[in-house]
Order: structure tokens, then C-alpha cells, then sequence
């Protein structure tokens, strides 16, 4: 039996470093980003690290070039964990007024575009006859027909984009690559830096730790099915309208 492969990209946020060390346990780990700092410790002796200046094409192709000529085994996950809700230069729109074409294109380019060269530039190393289950972290609030409140215009925008984005993929990876399966995930309220300025609102029980997401999605990808669709799931495993 070959070696089982997971692949954590953006693998420096607070769930990613969670995934990381549930799946080190049992499986080889290749993590990237622009920062391996956390990686530098004994436990992850073992893991392959691949530092990234930036998340421009030409550092992806590089990147991904390195995991086809250096890695032995074969890639049966990958979590791409990409995603700003804000930053210096941007925060969620309250108004109409609010929004910017500057802070549009970067969330835009974070949480939409950035996951999609990714997907696009991996999936020749993920075909073959053994199954591949990919992961895009989104937000249930990308979905459009479960948006009641309105705002968050750029967020909202760049995480319903990518699942179409996802469903359009799936569609075409159901004809040329069967043994590929695409999951939207919503990790739900997660104590990270990303929900920090937004967690006085959180519902008491409803904001998680790290560790329980990061188990909670190991646990849905096993249990996921290749069906030559995209799946929207949220953190219990349950589907989230498109």
C-alpha cells in the first residue's frame, strides 16, 4: 500500500496548525505558507515544509513542482485554508458606502482566487486511481439563498464565488478525474484572529476552539463520499444551502 499523503496550504492560520498536528500522527504532512515558523518544532520532523514569498502563480507552480519531483507517496487530502476577513486596509461593510474596490480585490483575491490557482495547479498531481478529497475552508455565509442579514459585502462575495467556483470544478473533475472529491467547508465561529474583533455576539457554545474544529473535519473527509459533486458542509457535517 503507498503512502497516504495531506497537503495543509495556508497552513499558518490557527485551524491549519490544528489540522497539522492531528494528521502528523498517521500520516506523511506537507504543510506551505509564507511562514513555517510553528513547523520548526520535533514533532513535525517528519513533515515536508515548503516556505512561499507570496501566493502569486508562479510561486504555486514552483511550489507544486517541488511536491511532484520530492514526494513519494500518494496525496489523498488537501486542505486549503486561504482566507481574510480583515485586515489594516479592510473590514466587513456595514453600509453600501462602505465599499472598496481596494479592499474588494484583496479579500477577493484571498479567499477566491488564491484557492483556485491552487486547485487549478494540483489537480494534474491528484489524478489517478486512488481518491483525493480537497477541502476550501468558506463561510455559511457565502451562501445566497441563506443571506437574511445583508453586508459583509466583499466576505459574502468572495466565499459564494468560490463555491461556484467549487461546484463548477466538480462538474468537470466528474468526467476527467473521478477519484477527486471538493468540499466547501464552514468551520463555524472559530476562536482564531480572523473572528476575534466579532466574538462579544457569538451565541454561548457556538464559538470552538481549534482543536475541536480541526477533528471535527478530519472526520467529515473520512466519511465523505466521492460523488462527483461539490458538498457545502458546515462543521457538523451537515449541508449548507448553495
Amino acid at each position: 500500500m503507498e503512502k497516504q499523503i495531506t497537503i495543509i496550504i495556508g497552513a499558518n492560520s490557527a485551524i491549519a496548525k490544528a489540522l497539522a498536528q492531528e494528521v502528523i500522527i498517521d500520516q506523511q504532512l506537507i504543510v506551505i505558507s509564507r511562514n513555517v515558523d510553528f513547523y520548526e518544532q520535533d514533532i513535525f520532523a517528519s513533515a515536508r515544509l515548503i516556505s512561499l514569498k507570496n501566493y502569486d502563480e508562479s510561486e504555486i507552480v514552483s511550489a507544486v513542482n517541488t511536491i511532484k519531483h520530492s514526494s513519494n507517496g500518494v496525496i489523498s487530502r488537501v486542505f486549503i485554508c486561504h482566507g481574510i476577513l480583515h485586515s489594516e486596509n479592510c473590514q466587513p461593510e456595514k453600509r453600501l458606502e462602505d465599499f472598496s474596490v481596494q479592499a474588494f480585490n484583496e479579500v477577493i483575491t484571498a479567499n477566491t482566487i488564491t484557492p483556485m490557482l491552487w486547485l487549478k495547479n494540483l489537480v494534474p498531481l491528484l489524478t489517478s486511481k486512488s481518491e483525493c478529497k480537497v477541502t476550501v475552508f468558506s463561510a455559511r455565509v457565502g451562501s445566497i439563498s441563506d443571506n437574511e442579514l445583508g453586508g459583509w459585502y466583499s466576505y459574502r462575495t468572495s466565499k459564494a464565488a468560490m463555491n461556484m467556483l467549487l461546484k463548477s470544478a466538480a462538474v468537470e473533475l466528474s468526467r476527467r478525474a473521478k477519484n477527486i472529491k471538493l468540499i466547501s467547508f464552514h468551520p463555524g465561529t472559530t476562536d482564531t484572529p480572523l473572528s476575534k474583533p466579532f466574538q462579544a455576539n457569538v451565541p454561548a457554545g457556538k464559538l470552538f476552539t481549534c482543536d475541536f474544529v480541526a477533528k471535527q473535519l478530519l472526520r467529515i473527509v473520512k466519511n465523505t463520499e466521492l460523488d462527483g459533486q461539490a458538498s457545502f458542509v458546515d462543521w457538523q457535517g451537515n449541508l449548507i444551502p448553495w
